[in-house]
This record gives C-alpha cells, sequence and structure tokens, in this order.
C-alpha cells in the first residue's frame, strides 16, 4: 500500500474531524464542541482508528499503539486549525490533553485487537458513542466558582506616578507585553488604555488589535491608592474570529469578574498589587484550570512588569 506509514495517522485524524464536523453546537446546547463526550472520547476514537487501520496491514508493535494515536492526535487538531474549526490559542491548549487521551485508546484498540482478532464490531461501536451521546441534550451549567489570583512588585517610583500611568496607558508596544503566553499563543496584545471619570465612578477604554474593546468600570476606588475593576462587553467588542470562542471573556467557559489594584508607599517606592478574580467552568476543570491560573498569573506578573517600567522610566 502506497504511503503505509502515513496512511493509518491520516485515518485516525479523518475520524476526529468527521467527529468535530458534527460538534458544531453552540456552547451548552448539543454537541457543543466543550461537551465531555466530545472532549474525552473524540480523542479515544482518533487513536483507535490509528490502530485499526495499522492492524489491518499487519500486526503492531506495543510501542506503536502510544506513538502512533499521539501523532494522530497532533494532526487532528492541525487538522482543525486548517479547517478553521478551531482557533489556535484553543489548539495549542488542548493538543497536549488530546494527545495524551488519544494513546489510551491506542492502548485499549491494540488490547482488542490481539485479542479478538480484526474487531470490527468493537471499533465501530466505540467510535459511535461520541455521535450519540452528543446529542442526548445540553451540557449542564458548569460550575460558576469564582478563584483569585495575587502578584505583586516593587517599584522604584511614587505612587502618584504609578497611578498616573495605571489609569493611562497609550502607545503601548508590543514587546512591552508580549513576553506573557497569552499573547504568544495567539490573543491580541492590548494597544491602550485611557481612564476619564464620570458621574457613576471610572471609566476606562480599553483598545487591543484585531479591533477586540471593552470598557472597565470602577465605583470603589481611592485616588493614588486603590482600584476595583470591573469588565463591560459589549455586542461588537470581540470581532468574529478575533478570539476563539471556547475562551471568549464573559463566556459559558471563562469570564474576569474584576481586577484589584491596590498601591502601597515604602519611602520613595511603591508596593504596586494586583488581585484577579476569574471563572472557568469546563467539563474538564482538573485540566482546564491550572492552565488558566498558570497563563493569568504569567499575564499578571508581566502587566506588573509594564506598570513599573514605564514609571520608573518617567521618573
Amino acid at each position: 500500500m502506497p504511503y503505509a506509514f502515513w496512511w493509518p495517522l491520516l485515518c485516525g485524524a479523518a475520524a476526529g474531524l468527521l467527529i468535530r464536523l458534527v460538534y458544531s453546537g453552540n456552547p451548552g446546547e448539543s454537541y457543543s464542541a466543550m461537551m465531555w463526550s466530545f472532549i474525552y472520547l473524540s480523542p479515544v476514537v482518533v487513536g483507535m482508528a490509528t490502530v485499526y487501520a495499522a492492524e489491518r496491514q499487519h500486526r503492531q508493535t506495543w510501542a506503536f499503539y502510544f506513538w502512533a494515536p499521539f501523532l494522530a492526535n497532533v494532526l487532528y487538531v492541525v487538522g482543525s486549525l486548517l479547517f478553521l474549526f478551531e482557533g489556535l490559542i484553543c489548539a495549542i491548549l488542548i493538543v497536549p490533553f488530546f494527545s495524551i487521551i488519544g494513546m489510551a485508546g491506542g492502548l485499549l484498540m491494540g488490547l482488542i485487537c490481539r485479542l479478538t482478532n480484526w474487531p470490527r464490531s468493537s471499533f465501530y461501536s466505540i467510535a459511535a458513542l461520541p455521535l450519540l451521546l452528543g446529542g442526548l441534550g445540553g451540557e449542564p451549567r458548569p460550575a460558576q466558582e469564582l478563584e483569585s489570583l495575587h502578584r505583586e512588585v516593587l517599584v522604584q517610583a511614587p505612587a502618584d506616578q504609578v497611578w498616573r500611568h495605571l489609569m493611562n496607558a497609550d502607545d503601548i508596544a508590543p514587546e512591552e507585553v508580549d513576553s506573557a503566553w497569552m499573547y504568544r499563543i495567539g490573543v491580541p496584545t492590548p494597544l491602550a488604555g485611557t481612564t476619564v471619570q464620570t458621574p457613576t465612578g471610572l471609566m476606562r477604554e480599553v483598545r487591543m488589535g484585531k479591533g477586540i474593546h471593552f470598557q472597565q468600570h470602577s465605583s470603589d476606588w481611592e485616588e493614588g491608592r486603590r482600584v476595583h475593576w470591573r469588565y463591560r462587553f459589549g455586542p461588537d467588542s470581540v470581532p468574529p474570529r478575533a478570539l476563539d470562542d471556547h475562551v471568549r471573556i464573559g463566556g459559558h467557559y471563562f469570564d474576569l469578574a474584576g481586577t484589584t489594584y491596590t498601591l502601597t508607599p515604602q519611602g520613595d517606592a511603591t508596593l504596586l498589587a494586583i488581585r484577579m478574580d476569574y471563572r472557568v467552568s469546563t467539563a474538564f476543570d482538573w485540566y482546564a484550570k491550572p492552565i488558566a491560573r498558570w497563563l493569568i498569573g504569567d499575564f499578571s506578573e508581566v502587566i506588573l512588569g509594564f506598570y513599573r517600567e514605564r514609571s520608573e522610566r518617567a521618573r
């Protein structure tokens, strides 16, 4: 058979893409791509299809049952990008998860093949599971508990100087913030954040790349000492395909509840602290929450460094 090495991997990736095509429902509805039946079972099917196609050629090794499903799931995710089923952010975050789960599916298929000798019926039965389970109804509303994260940095500048940069940051260059991993994997970098005082409090207009814009409002603030921002997104705040729908702020699976900055004078310096309150609500929080905490923590450190550099340079 021509391309014998790649044929099983392509079969596995194609099986995953067919399932992804079916799972095109909106968040919270049937056949949503964040349902547990898709997240857990589609990489298993990819791994099983890979091993099944290879076993039809000749008996494979136990090592093959691990590495081939791993590669097939990588191809599956890359294919999702090429066919615009997924954005870059989701693809990068999910590929380790899919690859590891897919290895388990490959091992299972290899074991079945060795015990039953070409188990077509077993493979088809398992492959049909995500297609059946996805139509049983919308996914239940995930948990809505908030997580909090705290970071701080010592700025060699007085509090009023730090406050001015905290309120107004114009002409933000990509190199000032793009060391944050969330920007490295596809989130557009910020361009500016300007604040005005209104009768109801402070209003901050934030602009980012790809046309993203939103507001931060605060009725809980003390000039030069503390400000608590809450986020407001309009219908046009995030243009289509500017962000993956699965990581949209304020969406079904992720939200930023608020951000608090605290400035504590320490002699001629200022201790600048940030607290971010956020929500992650998925069917696989054991995987998604640690990643979100790492990304948000890394962003917090970079943004504090941004304000420190600007404040100290201005001084």
